[in-house]
């Protein structure tokens, strides 16, 4: 724990129950009391659906978040997540959940974030040609467990049914929706209450913020002392150039200012020639 934040409220900026894995966490880490707002509406910042577009980075959109938490609450801790989903930037025809964290304490003027990019995702979309498919692409993606989403295409948001949970509910949506003798569409539900894989996951990288919070300036104590900038320059094994990959990581601290370069921070002082591009041009 860190003093500055012992006993203060927290709102976590969300409507989707992501308290569950993130309170438990601040609360023992950072010795907060965490506030439950449940009329905080985070969907105006947009929705994984498509009825709202992001407007933004999703560190601008965590940001506002938890702006507007602090705002309804009079809190002035707060923490909002934020996540995308899509191919894996290096790894082909893999899904991938981009989890992004924000804390923000007002009254100290820390702002500290942290993301976890992960392949433990069911993240998937497909039209829907009939109901004996619609039931293989349930089974592929962990329903019940995991809900569904069904829309028919072409026709706005009037047809989107999310929160799908049962066997009983997905074939009635889809004879409901049938009727309208345009394609269907179904989708993984990637909002947290509806995505235990989503919500460990976010609990994860709740644990992992909370560990760059207390990370403490070695000069004056103060929380967040954290990277500023990664130095590449890691010499190659081979021929000594320096490479792209990172040699050093800066940290500075808020408060004082005071800044530590720390080198090597992959506990490796050399670079395989693979990732050098004058042996590897």
């Amino acid at each position: 724990m860190h003093p500055l934040f012992f006993g203060r409220s927290l709102v976590v900026a969300t409507m989707h129950g992501k308290e569950r894995v993130i309170a438990p966490i601040l609360e023992r880490s950072l010795g907060v009391k965490v506030l439950s707002e449940n009329t905080f509406d985070t969907d105006q910042f947009g929705t994984f659906s498509g009825e709202v577009d992001r407007k933004g980075t999703p560190l601008e959109v965590a940001r506002a978040k938890c702006e507007a938490a602090m705002s309804i609450t009079g809190a002035d801790l707060a923490i909002a997540s934020e996540g995308s989903f899509g191919p894996h930037p290096e790894l082909f025809f893999a899904a991938a959940d981009h989890e992004l964290l924000l804390f923000v304490d007002h009254k100290h003027h820390i702002e500290c974030s942290d993301t976890l990019l992960s392949t433990s995702t069911n993240f998937s979309k497909a039209s829907v040609p009939d109901l004996g498919f619609l039931k293989s692409f349930a089974d592929q993606v962990n329903f019940p467990s995991h809900a569904l989403i069904l829309k028919v295409e072409g026709l706005g948001n009037s047809t989107i049914k999310k929160g799908i949970r049962t066997l009983y509910e997905l074939e009635k949506t889809y004879e409901e929706l049938v009727t309208f003798k345009m394609p269907i569409t179904v989708e993984t539900d990637m909002r947290a209450m509806h995505n235990p894989t989503r919500m460990g996951l976010i609990g994860q990288l709740a644990e992992q913020l909370v560990r760059k919070i207390l990370n403490s300036c070695p000069s004056c104590n103060f929380p967040a002392f954290d990277i500023v900038s990664k130095n590449i320059g890691l010499p190659c094994s081979l021929c000594h150039f320096p490479t792209k990959s990172f040699r050093s990581y800066t940290y500075k601290c808020a408060s004082c200012g005071y800044h530590k370069e720390i080198e090597f921070p992959h506990h490796k002082r050399f670079e395989d020639p693979t990732f050098c591009d004058f042996c590897n041009p």
